[in-house]
This record gives structure tokens, sequence and C-alpha cells, in this order.
């Protein structure tokens, strides 16, 4: 029963700094899973997955209804992401089928180097916004975005990480979209990315679904608590020192690699 608890917990401070700071559930939640309840890497990973994949669906409706998604940059970024995850997911198993489990030690590694590169591109996201403002888009065509999905897909099918952070980050670095659109855009590319790598992990028994059963239990009152205290909050600050502390996780993740 305290074991119950303690993911319906996880679930709900998640699901709060979600609502609160923006920054994905894929960078708050899979090092918890993997440090706090010592759940295998490679079951967290597909966990993580399906979590996000429900989490953002309420999100990606909205945006939606209110016309903020590029329906073309969506299928674009799918085309690359989709085989992109399933290339990720396939070297897992690969891995595991050399190593048994030592694809846990390889995620963790993964995980680390991302959750470094990661918090440090949100702690400079609103210079980079800043410096791209009435700047022309550099990348034009549709086998560009694709490319920015395969990339994505990649990682995400690998670690869970990157759905929204990384094509959100690669997406305002290389196109010129209203901050709106770019963030609803993102969202509903991810919900796709998400359900694809999140069904191809649970194929292969990389998923517990009591244990996500639980997190989303806690994460949906969570996110909507979050939601309601993000104008009451000084957010930049409380961003900063998540950001500080992911950073600080992924050194720690990575210390075994050297």
């Amino acid at each position: 029963m305290e074991l119950i608890a303690a993911k319906i917990l996880v679930g709900f401070v998640v699901g709060v700094l979600i609502g609160l700071t923006g920054v994905g559930g894929g960078v708050l939640l899979l090092p918890v899973l993997i440090f706090g309840l010592r759940v295998p890497a490679i079951v967290a990973v597909g966990s993580d997955a399906l979590f996000n994949f429900f989490t953002k669906i309420p999100a990606s409706l909205l945006h939606l209804k209110k016309g903020t998604v590029r329906r073309k940059v969506v299928v674009a970024l799918a085309v690359g992401s989709v085989p992109g995850s399933i290339a990720g997911v396939g070297l897992l198993t690969h891995i595991r089928s050399l190593y048994g489990d030592g694809v846990n030690h390889f995620i963790k590694t993964a995980v680390g180097v991302l959750l470094i590169i990661i918090p440090l591109l949100l702690l400079f996201q609103r210079k980079i916004e800043e410096s791209m403002v009435n700047r022309k888009p550099t990348l034009k065509n549709f086998a560009g975005m694709s490319v920015i999905g395969l990339a994505a897909g990649f990682l995400v099918g690998m670690t869970s990480v990157g759905s929204g952070s990384i094509i959100m980050m690669l997406l305002l670095l290389f196109y010129s979209f209203p901050p709106k659109v770019n963030v609803g855009t993102d969202i509903v590319h991810a919900v796709i990315l998400t359900g694809v790598t999140g069904f191809l992990h649970f194929r292969l028994g990389n998923v517990d679904a009591k244990l996500l059963i639980w997190l989303l239990a806690g994460s949906i009152p969570g996110g909507l608590i979050g939601s309601h205290l993000a104008t009451r909050v000084p957010m930049l600050w409380l961003r900063r020192i998540l950001c500080t502390l992911l950073l600080i996780t992924g050194a720690r993740m990575l210390w075994p690699a050297f």
C-alpha cells in the first residue's frame, strides 16, 4: 500500500511541475522512476513513453480546437519520427539480446547525456526565442522537418526523453512559427511519437501497466493544480531550479561511465 501511495505521489508531483513550468514529463519522470522507485531503466523508458502519451492528449485536443497546430508540420515530423522511434526501440532490443541487463546501463548513460543537454537548452530558451524574432526560417522543406523528426524519434525510442523539448527547440531554431503554434504543433506530434514508442515498448513487455495507472492517477489532478498555480508562483526561478536539479541528475547518471 505504501508503494502504491509513493507512485501516486510521484505522479502528482510530476503533474504539478509540468503544469507549473511546462517542462516535459519525460525529462522529469524518468530519473525519478530509475533512481527513486528503482524501476529497471528499460521498463522506466516504456512506462514513461505511455505516460507522456496519455498526459499530452488533453492539451493536444485543446490546441487542435484553438487552431494552433500546423498539421502539415506534424505530418512531416511524424514521417521521420515514427521510423526513428522504431529504430531506437530496435537498437535497445538488439543491445538487450547481446548484453542482457547491460541495456539498462546503456539507457542510463544516454539519458544522462540528454539530462545535461536539455536543461541547458531550456535555461537559454528565452534568449534563443528573443534572437529568433523576425528571423526568416532557414529550413523550409518537408525533408528538413522529417530529418528533425527522425533524430528526435530515435532518441525518444531509446530514452522516451525529448518528444517535446528537443523538437520544440529544433523548431525554434530552424523555423519561425508563432510561439503558440510552435507549442501546439509540438504537442500534437508528441502524442503520435510517444504513442508509437509506448506501443512498441508495450509489445516488448517494457511497460509496467500497474505503475502507469498509479502515476496517471496522481498526475491528472497534479497537472490541474500546477496549471492553476502557474500564474501565482515565480515560474522563472522554479524553472531554473528544476533545470539545475536535472543537470545534477544527468551528471549522476553519467558518473559510472567515467
